[in-house]
């Protein structure tokens, strides 16, 4: 006996069939066809629940937003306090350890940036540019307060969110992870310090790296070549 979809069942199978072959093959490599032979449905059932492939894709990119909740996510380790260090490196990890779980979200946007310039600025407009308002926002009371030093929080944000993404693209999607591995709480703590010692008033005292920089230098070695 054939098992009957609802309406809402169908869209999600379609959706979780799209969301594997997008993040794979990217929005130009990536065919209806393709995705009605996977899913076992017609093109026809896909533009009856999504009137275009674009607008499959930004239903893709919206429902791993949901299921991820960034911003809420940043405003929970904002609320919870504590100190800048170790706000920050929580921060950063949640980052870390989310994209480690799971880099699907991380190759949609990369893709979306690179063939399709309006889903990007959809995504910017929609999800990253409120991102950074919150963290931007937190920043600019620490340096109202005289704790941060007085620089642009936009771009003191982008810099810190650009050190954590960065780390986790040579790990997870340039392969890194393959030649050394990371803890990621240290690899946290260390980029909250790093960021910190240009940001605070008062410096952070540099602590000494436990680890052999020359042998983390060779093991990155083809990664580095490759990324440049």
């Amino acid at each position: 006996m054939s098992v009957r979809f609802t309406a809402a069942d169908r869209r999600q199978q379609i959706l979780e069939v799209a969301t594997l072959l997008f993040a794979m093959r990217g929005f130009e490599g990536t065919t209806t066809r393709v995705i009605a032979e996977k899913a076992g449905v017609t093109e026809a059932l896909i533009f009856r629940h999504f009137p275009s492939k674009q607008e499959l894709y930004w239903a893709v990119i919206e429902c791993k937003m949901n299921s991820v909740a960034p911003g809420q996510r940043l405003r929970a380790v904002l609320q919870a306090g504590g100190d800048d260090l170790d706000l920050f490196a929580r921060l950063a990890c949640e980052i870390l350890a989310r994209r480690a779980a799971d880099q699907t979200l991380s190759r949609l946007l990369l893709y979306s940036a690179l063939e399709n310039h309006e889903l990007s600025h959809r995504f910017f407009t929609n999800y990253i540019s409120s991102y950074y308002e919150v963290l931007s926002g937190f920043i600019q009371q620490r340096i109202e307060r005289g704790t941060f030093r007085e620089v642009d929080p936009l771009i003191a944000a982008r810099s810190f969110l650009g050190m954590v993404i960065y780390h986790s693209w040579v790990q997870e999607l340039f392969g890194g992870k393959h030649y050394q591995s990371f803890n990621i709480e240290e690899v946290s703590r260390t980029i909250a310090t790093i960021w910190l010692q240009g940001m605070l008033a008062e410096t952070l005292p540099a602590k000494p790296a436990k680890r052999n920089t020359k042998k983390s230098r060779e093991s990155l070695s083809h990664v580095l070549v490759a990324t440049s």
